[in-house]
């Protein structure tokens, strides 16, 4: 039996809370929205929340919320998902692209100061009357945790620009709050994040977001939205689903951790090179990429042959669809050339564990 290289956990309890707000009838945004919330509250400890019914509504509000001005720069990561540069232009905005590092799949404090000093170079070079492009400079920055991995949110917050976080595919790194008790004091975030509940994120409702900030004097800024259409928000029948998947996180979670550690075994027996977390212990193993030291298609073709489905990590970001230029983040580039996922998820049976793992002992 073929292995999809994606699978959202869906189980009965999963079913049983979208059929019981069937019956109900209860399908529109509602209680059980609200009822999200609160759950949410629980594991993130924010102040003030939003249920949305996309990533991209999120953004758009988020990005509203810190009141930019036509032609201003919102600095992005070449690694960050389509979606992004749509709702960036159509506030009137002008997307900045940065790069990662080459071992790395997040932006950095380093990275991003290197693209905010390209952009003014690029600026002041395409610029004869100097100060009138000034605008177009980064004015926020949008930080993707890509493939599940966390950057240095402290460090790139001492640049002095607001950072909105898209932790979609991160959730529950911490969960437990051990990310509290390592640092010894309290983490430092964004002003607003982003968690996305689509197909593919960490947690899914089917389709959706949340929108929340951490503190009060942020939250009182999203509270401006909270008459927000129906349309704009999420239906009972998502949140229903979403709310499971908050409650069973902690368990899922360390079912991809044990996964993960018996394909990390195997891939140390190849040339093949991973990601490593900046600290130990805080991938939330969200998926379990490579990046190869041979060519992508020999890979998934070999294993198509053993009825495997991995993919190309970033075919569905900026720079893996052509929207970024290679010259200009030549890391991003070169990783979404090189970089393969494999099938990681709670619902792997021990059989499909074991026939993932020989399969990346034995990669070409």
């Amino acid at each position: 039996m073929k292995i999809e290289v994606y699978s959202p956990t869906i189980r009965r309890k999963e079913m049983d809370a979208v059929l019981t707000a069937m019956v109900e009838d209860r399908i529109g945004p509602g209680e059980r929205a609200r009822l999200l919330i609160q759950i949410a509250k629980e594991h993130l400890h924010f102040d003030y929340c939003l249920s949305l019914r996309s990533p991209a509504i999120a953004l758009f509000l988020a990005l509203k919320a810190l009141n930019l001005e036509d032609g201003q720069g919102v600095l992005i990561s070449a690694l960050s998902p389509r979606y992004y540069t749509r709702v960036i232009e159509e506030l009137r905005l002008k997307p900045v692209f940065c790069d990662v590092g080459a071992a790395f799949p997040c932006m950095s404090r380093e990275t991003i100061e290197n693209a905010i000093k390209a952009n003014s170079a690029g600026v002041a070079s395409d610029s004869t009357e100097g100060e009138s492009f000034l605008p177009a400079s980064p004015r926020c920055i949008v930080v993707h945790h890509t493939l599940g991995f966390l950057p240095d949110i402290a460090a790139i917050s001492e640049l002095g620009l607001p950072v909105i976080e898209d932790v979609s595919q991160s959730c529950g790194a911490f969960i437990d709050g051990e990310k509290d008790k390592v640092q010894g004091s309290e983490p430092v975030h964004g002003v607003f994040t982003i968690l996305g509940l689509e197909e593919k994120d960490i947690l899914t409702s089917g389709g959706g977001a949340l929108l929340y900030a951490m503190n009060r004097r942020d939250a009182s800024v999203l509270r401006n939205f909270t008459d927000l259409p129906p349309e704009f928000c999420l239906p009972d029948i998502n949140a229903a689903l979403a709310a499971v998947q908050f409650r069973e996180s902690p368990k899922n979670i360390e079912k991809r951790r044990e996964i993960a550690a018996v394909f990390t075994q195997s891939s140390l027996r190849t040339r093949h090179k991973r990601f490593i977390p900046r600290e130990e212990g805080e991938y939330n193993n969200y998926a379990f990429p490579l990046i190869l030291e041979t060519g992508l298609k020999d890979v998934v073709a070999y294993a198509r042959k053993k009825e495997i489905t991995v993919e190309s990590a970033f075919e569905d970001t900026l720079v893996g669809s052509g929207a970024v230029d290679s010259v200009l983040c030549p890391e991003s580039y070169s990783l979404s050339l090189r970089t393969v996922l494999f099938p990681l998820y709670p619902r792997l049976r021990s059989q499909e564990v074991d026939r993932i793992s020989k399969l990346i002992v034995t990669l070409p």
